[in-house]
């Protein structure tokens, strides 16, 4: 998989991509991830991506130009699944989408900065609008941050255990039970005794029964 990020400040993105399971997913050769820094596509000599919207409006907003240059560079190197770009009125990102997207071979992800972009290029060049949350951030490169993690996650091999990825809340619509690990006793907080048992069957029905009364308490909307 190649992943190409599209930004106006790349420096927010470099110690995400750089750590942990991002950063073993690329060692492997899993997935590729590029940062593009859209002020290298600007016409302007002093790398201005921004200017005042029409209307009136209060803010700042990104221009076509640098954003139709990086794309259609882009394009011309390979094909791609989806041209995301993260927007708070964006469908709203999951579990299903991260799934749907990890199958996926290659993905544009352009991040929005100061008022947006130029609706234009919304019109024309992105194919899936995508939101974290109903919230608005100074920019959209920690939204993509967050989407490259949940996607890059479940590519085969990117992490030790394959099937971790596949017990995470979400996955079955339900959120995860309860995890513990050594000691059994701290301070007189047990681990419940049939985590301990050894019998597979049963940890399996008390995990599900744990998920089920975690999901109606905590995030009925998924039942």
């Amino acid at each position: 998989m190649r992943i190409d990020i599209i930004t106006a400040l790349p420096e927010i993105l470099e110690s995400a991509f750089n750590h942990s399971i991002l950063k073993r997913a690329q060692d492997k050769g899993l997935v590729e991830i590029q940062i593009h820094n859209l002020r290298d596509y600007s016409p302007d000599k002093h790398r201005r991506v921004d200017d005042y919207p029409f209307g009136g409006q209060a803010g700042m907003v990104l221009q076509c130009e640098p954003i139709d240059r990086v794309i259609s560079y882009l394009k011309t190197q390979r094909e791609y699944d989806e041209v995301i770009y993260t927007s708070p009125d964006g469908e709203t990102f999951n579990q299903s989408i991260a799934n749907q997207l990890s199958m996926y071979q290659n993905l544009i992800i352009l991040c929005g900065h100061y008022k947006g972009i130029d609706y234009r290029i919304r019109e024309h060049l992105i194919t899936r609008e995508l939101s974290v949350g109903d919230y608005v951030l100074t920019g959209g490169e920690l939204a993509a941050a967050v989407m490259s993690d949940a996607i890059v996650r479940l590519i085969p091999g990117a992490i030790g255990d394959e099937q971790s990825a596949l017990s995470d809340s979400f996955q079955d619509h339900l959120l995860a039970p309860p995890v513990y690990t050594r000691p059994s006793n701290y301070k007189g907080w047990q681990v419940p005794d049939i985590l301990l048992s050894g019998h597979e069957a049963k940890i399996k029905d008390w995990e599900l029964q744990q998920s089920l009364e975690r999901t109606e308490r905590l995030r009925p909307d998924l039942l």
